[in-house]
């Protein structure tokens, strides 16, 4: 049962909320807000997570139960204002049908329409990588055989383990240990998966056919072991600078 959460004047209290999306299904997330946050603020941040622009994006209030509490349609007012409660879920509805949410694309990638050329016409072409291939190879037999060997990076995973918190280079990008292990359709050795705080990924933890791990799409990335860096790195709040 979630807990009231007491809305005094001045006070600087925070909720955390369960997240949905009206274009992406399998969207799920948790996010604490501070209740002195106002709702077009709240909206930018949200922006981040999903990709839905502040301008298109509606936000509607939902209990624990399932029942709507209210629509958040007046930017200017603290999120308090709607008496949001730990557990609550905060709708977010994307009415820009140009969206990139929209179209489900970014959670089916099937529907993306792909360029294709027949193996014919392929082989036809001049100075294709194929060819190039095949005239180094004829002239050196061991020049693209794999370099990498499968216990490359292993040391590096000692003391990595799922649920850490890290931050990948380059770009600072901090979030959660989703995987650790060796991924056969991406190359030899070990591979650590992260789950973004922000839409900074590439995938949803499914590459190449093979899923690895669950998460938000454009949440996911498959890194090796030397870009990660594990610790305490919490999630970055947009507002903690504005907060006492």
């Amino acid at each position: 049962m979630a807990s009231r959460l007491q809305q005094l004047p001045g006070n600087d209290e925070a909720v955390l909320l369960r997240l949905s999306h009206s274009n992406l299904k399998t969207f799920s997330s948790e996010i604490r807000l501070s209740l002195q946050a106002t709702v077009e603020s709240v909206k930018e941040k949200l922006w981040r997570k999903c990709g839905t622009s502040v301008d298109s994006m509606c936000l509607e209030l939902y209990d624990d139960a399932g029942s709507k509490v209210s629509s958040l349609d007046d930017g200017s007012r603290p999120l308090g204002f709607y008496s949001p409660l730990d557990g609550y879920r905060l709708h977010i509805i994307d009415l820009d049908p140009s969206s990139v949410t929209s179209g489900g694309w970014l959670e089916d990638t099937s529907l993306v329409e792909k360029y294709k050329i027949s193996d014919e016409a392929y082989d036809k072409r001049d100075g294709t990588f194929k060819k190039f291939k095949e005239k180094i190879t004829s002239q050196n037999p061991s020049a693209f055989e794999p370099k990498i060997t499968d216990n490359y990076m292993e040391d590096l995973c000692t003391n990595v383990k799922v649920g850490d918190r890290c931050e990948v280079e380059p770009g600072a990008k901090r979030g959660v240990i989703k995987f650790v292990g060796k991924a056969e359709s991406l190359a030899p050795g070990f591979w650590i998966g992260v789950q973004y705080d922000e839409p900074l990924g590439k995938h949803d933890g499914m590459v190449k056919g093979t899923r690895y791990f669950e998460c938000p799409p454009l949440h996911g990335a498959m890194v090796r072991p030397d870009k990660v860096k594990v610790g305490d790195y919490p999630e970055r709040d947009i507002f903690e600078e504005d907060e006492i």
